[in-house]
C-alpha cells in the first residue's frame, strides 16, 4: 500500500513538473496595457497598471506557471487613435491579453478591436454601458464597473435623505450621459425628479455658467460624473460658488477617488457611491492596501489600483483553469466567467455579460479617506440591456 501512495505521489509530482515545463516552454503570457499614461487620467492609469503588476509579482511573476510580458500604449484618452493603438498591441505586438482602459469612447473602440480580432480583453475601468451590453462577447470581461452601477445605487440614497428634486452635471460623453441616467432611474424609481440635466464638453472644466444656472434652480440635490482633474476643479468651484452650503452635491465615487489630496477642504463630507470605500475593514482589503504601500511608497491605493489588481486575479483564474494552454481560449474565458473573485473590495463574481455583480457603497470623504457609511446596495447586478451571448 505505501508503494502504491508513493508512486502516486510521484506521478503527481511528475505531473505537476511536466505541466510547469510546458507552461514555460510556450513562453510568456503577452499583456498589453492599452491605458492613459498623459493628459487628464495619467494617474489613474498608472494606478491600475501598478494593482495588476502587484497581483502577479505576489505570485513570483507568473501565472499559472507562465512568466508574463507586458506591453505598453499610452490612449491619450483620445478615441480617434483608438483603433490604432489597439491594433499596434493586437498585430504589432501580438498580445495574448488586452488590458484597459479609462476613457469609454476609448474603451468601445478597444472592445470592437478585441472582439474582431478575437482577443481576451479584460476593461479595468471604463464604464460604457455597451461594453457589457450590445457590445458583450465571450471574451469580454469587465473588472470594474458599469455606469449605470454606482450611479443608480445613489438614486434611492438621495431618496431615503427627503430629497425631491435634482439636477445632474456631467461632461457630454458617453460614461457622464450613462451615470446620469443611471442615478435618474434610481431617484425617479424611489419618488424623486430630476428637474434638470447640464453638460459641457469633454475635457472642458469652464464650470461656472453651469454653476450660476443650479443657483438659479434651486434644487434639493445636484448629482454630478466627474473623473481626474475635472473632478478635483468641480468640486473646488463648487464650493468656491458657495453652493455646498445650500445645496448637497452628490456624485459617483470617482467625484472623490484619487483626487481627494489636491481638492483638499472643498472635499470634506461629500458622499459619493461606489463600489470600493476606505475602511472596509476585511482581511484581502487590509493585505491588499500593506502590499500596495510597501510597492508603491507614497501612493495611495484607490479603486483603479483595485481593478487593475483584480483583472490580473480573473486572468490568473482563468489561465489556471487551462493550465497556462492559451490554446484552450474557450475553456479559459468559461473558467473566468465562473470565477468568484476573492478582491479587496469583497469577493465578486461576474454576471453571463462579463460585469461584476458586486456590492456599492455609501462613502463619506473625510481627510483624505473615502470612508465607508454603509451597503447601499448589495450585490447589485447591471441590466446588460442589449447584450446577446
Amino acid at each position: 500500500m505505501n508503494t502504491r501512495i508513493t508512486r502516486a505521489a510521484l506521478a503527481a509530482v511528475l505531473a505537476t513538473s511536466a505541466t510547469l515545463a510546458h507552461a514555460q516552454a510556450q513562453g510568456p503570457v503577452k499583456v498589453g496595457f492599452m491605458l492613459p499614461y498623459s493628459g487628464t487620467y495619467a494617474a489613474l492609469g498608472t494606478a491600475i497598471e501598478n494593482g495588476f503588476k502587484l497581483y502577479v509579482d505576489e505570485q513570483g511573476g507568473k501565472l499559472a506557471g507562465r512568466e508574463v510580458a507586458y506591453y505598453k500604449v499610452d490612449d491619450e484618452s483620445n478615441p480617434a487613435k483608438a483603433p490604432e493603438n489597439a491594433n499596434r498591441l493586437i498585430k504589432r505586438d501580438q498580445v495574448d491579453i488586452l488590458v484597459g482602459t479609462v476613457h469609454s469612447g476609448v474603451a468601445m473602440a478597444l472592445t470592437k478591436a478585441a472582439k474582431e480580432s478575437d482577443t481576451t480583453l479584460l476593461v479595468t475601468n471604463a464604464g460604457a454601458d455597451a461594453i457589457t451590453g450590445p457590445m458583450c462577447g465571450m471574451g469580454v470581461f469587465r473588472t470594474s464597473f458599469s455606469n449605470w452601477q454606482p450611479a443608480y445605487a445613489m438614486g434611492p440614497i438621495a431618496a431615503e435623505k427627503g430629497y425631491k428634486t435634482a439636477v445632474t452635471i456631467t461632461w457630454k460623453y458617453a460614461a457622464g450621459e450613462e451615470a446620469v441616467a443611471g442615478f435618474r432611474e434610481g431617484f425617479e424609481k424611489s419618488g424623486g425628479k430630476v428637474v434638470k440635466d447640464l453638460s459641457l464638453p469633454f475635457p472642458n472644466v469652464e464650470f461656472q455658467p453651469l454653476l450660476t444656472e443650479i443657483a438659479a434652480l434651486k434644487p434639493d440635490v445636484v448629482f454630478t460624473f466627474f473623473a481626474g482633474g475635472g473632478a478635483v476643479k468641480f468640486v473646488q468651484d463648487y464650493a468656491a460658488a458657495g453652493l455646498n452650503k445650500t445645496i448637497p452635491l452628490y456624485g459617483s465615487g470617482f467625484l472623490t477617488d484619487g483626487t481627494l489630496q489636491a481638492q483638499g477642504q472643498s472635499a470634506q463630507g461629500l458622499l459619493t457611491t461606489l463600489h470600493y470605500a476606505d475602511g472596509l475593514d476585511n482581511p484581502r482589503d487590509k493585505a491588499f492596501r500593506a502590499a500596495y504601500a510597501k510597492a508603491y511608497p507614497g501612493v495611495a491605493p484607490d479603486v483603479y489600483a483595485v481593478q487593475g489588481y483584480d483583472a490580473a486575479q480573473l486572468l490568473a483564474a482563468g489561465l489556471q483553469a487551462v493550465q497556462g494552454d492559451l490554446s484552450k481560449k474557450a475553456d479559459m474565458r468559461k473558467a473566468m466567467r465562473a470565477a468568484t473573485i476573492d478582491s479587496p473590495r469583497g469577493a465578486f463574481t461576474l454576471s453571463p455579460a462579463g460585469n461584476p455583480v458586486q456590492d456599492i457603497y455609501l462613502r463619506q470623504v473625510d481627510g483624505l479617506e473615502n470612508k465607508v457609511v454603509k451597503v447601499a446596495v448589495r450585490k447589485l447586478a447591471d441590466p446588460a440591456r442589449g447584450c446577446r451571448l
